[in-house]
């Protein structure tokens, strides 16, 4: 590849990690206003939350053209392809973060305010979780194999999370008294899809892993 050729590359894959990194943002915030729309019950935050995934959209459909025009001016081979490829399917997994996040805000224009006692630890997925997206985008475009290691690890603390507050809501069903039942199931509803929004970090840092090594460890 020629000298010009190579710097025009080196550009549009500049070019495409700001988008990324745009787009890991607006996740974070997606996440941050469903944690406030939890702890408040605010209607109109849930309803800013709900339109907010249209931006989050709009930035994958953004993205995958520009991989798709690096793809058909530049031909780019071996690592810089992974690069490309691994960015595709990042994409997938924050847009669908996005509808996670757009579903919580669902549940609370469905729900009434929840007490504060049961939002302590779902608080707490919600910080690891954002923190996973963030460290895990920050991954691609630094090419940090120890930042992708440390968002799998992270899920794991997700998932910890997510069955100490599932067993704490089922003995709380068991007890209930006050017809709070469905309340308690959409809190359950809330917990799985930020351990889903994990899963979805921890799916980027496994591609982030593939385009540094060449290996996806699903596929070894």
């Amino acid at each position: 590849m020629g000298e010009i050729m190579r710097n025009r590359l080196d550009l549009q894959l500049e070019m495409l990690d700001e988008a990324l990194i745009e787009m890991g943002k607006l996740c974070q915030i997606a996440i941050e206003k469903a944690t406030m729309t939890i702890q408040s019950g605010n209607i109109q935050l849930a309803k800013e939350l709900m339109n907010s995934d249209d931006a989050i959209d709009n930035m994958e459909k953004t993205i995958e053209q520009m991989c798709l025009k690096i793809i058909l001016q530049q031909q780019p081979v071996a690592g810089d392809l992974r690069r490309i490829s691994a960015a595709l399917k990042m994409i997938t997994d924050m847009e669908r973060i996005g509808d996670q996040a757009c579903d919580i805000g669902e549940i609370v224009l469905s729900s009434k305010h929840y007490r504060p006692t049961e939002i302590k630890k779902i608080g707490e997925m919600a910080v690891a979780a954002s923190e996973m997206v963030r460290d895990s985008v920050a991954a691609y475009v630094e090419k940090s194999l120890d930042l992708a290691h440390k968002v799998m690890k992270a899920d794991d603390v997700v998932d910890c999370l997510f069955d100490e507050i599932r067993q704490e809501l089922a003995e709380e069903i068991k007890r209930d008294t006050n017809g709070n039942g469905i309340k308690i199931l959409n809190l359950i509803m809330v917990a799985k899809y930020l351990e889903r929004i994990a899963d979805h970090a921890t799916n980027i840092a496994e591609w982030v892993e593939f385009s540094i090594t060449g290996v996806h460890r699903d596929y070894l």
